[in-house]
């Protein structure tokens, strides 16, 4: 059983460093959030005795699916308090906020700094919201033909939230050059924060490429609800 063996490995824990232990708690929310919120979505009956593709099977199903209304997550929880086992599961995986849970329904998700990573400027970090004096001016800039990776660091608070999305859209000179939609996951409330790496991008080559690009990113999760919307730019420089 899944929940048994998740909490086995939360008690034995207790002699790990703390980067096991950080480990640990991150696996733990990734846990309950992929099984709390599977009570979310509708039971859908499908008909196994027809010899159909695999492929179609998932593209209809994905088609047909709707989430379920969204609970407060103490009623989630309260939902197996006659289950003893399961009631201290839960416990264990969200001993560290349960205490906090106040009836809210709606997820908050809250972003605390968005990063670059790349050889060519090792880390640079800037906190959300961005202070007034850099706005309109570049977050980063990097050279042109360097990979990077976006790096985000944010809370979640209330309750979980489901299929979080990045959408990463970028323009120059007013013409769209680049729109990234990338899948973050889901989410469970905790009190530390998540730190998400983007996947590995190149910034693009050639005289026409450099210059200062306006860009927007946008989060939302599987109920449309938009968690944050940053407008900001970048410069891509000549490499030496």
């Amino acid at each position: 059983m899944e929940g048994a063996k998740g909490a086995e490995e939360a008690g034995t824990s207790s002699g790990s460093s703390s980067v096991v232990n950080g480990d640990l708690k991150n696996k733990q929310a990734e846990e309950i959030a992929e099984n709390l919120s599977k009570i979310r979505v509708l039971d859908n009956d499908h008909d196994d005795d027809d010899d159909v593709d695999d492929d179609e099977q998932h593209q209809e199903g994905f088609s047909k699916f709707v989430p379920g209304p969204l609970l407060p997550l103490k009623e989630q929880l309260d939902k197996d308090k006659d289950d003893e086992s399961l009631r201290r599961w839960k416990e264990k995986l969200l001993g560290c906020v349960e205490g906090d849970l106040n009836g809210e329904k709606d997820p908050e998700v809250k972003f605390l700094s968005i990063g670059v990573i790349s050889k060519d400027v090792g880390e640079i970090t800037c906190p959300l919201p961005v202070k007034e004096s850099q706005s309109g001016r570049p977050l980063f800039t990097l050279k042109e033909g360097v990979p990077y990776r976006l790096k985000l660091t944010f809370t979640v608070l209330h309750n979980i939230v489901s299929g979080l999305t990045c959408i990463n859209t970028a323009w120059k000179g007013g013409i769209q050059v680049d729109r990234i939609k990338s899948m973050l996951g889901t989410f469970a409330p905790q009190k530390d924060a998540y730190v998400e790496m983007l996947d590995e991008e190149t910034t693009p080559s050639g005289i026409l490429a450099r210059g200062i690009y306006t860009a927007k990113l946008r989060f939302e999760d599987d109920d449309k609800r938009c968690h944050l919307e940053l407008d900001y730019s970048f410069e891509i420089k000549k490499k030496s």
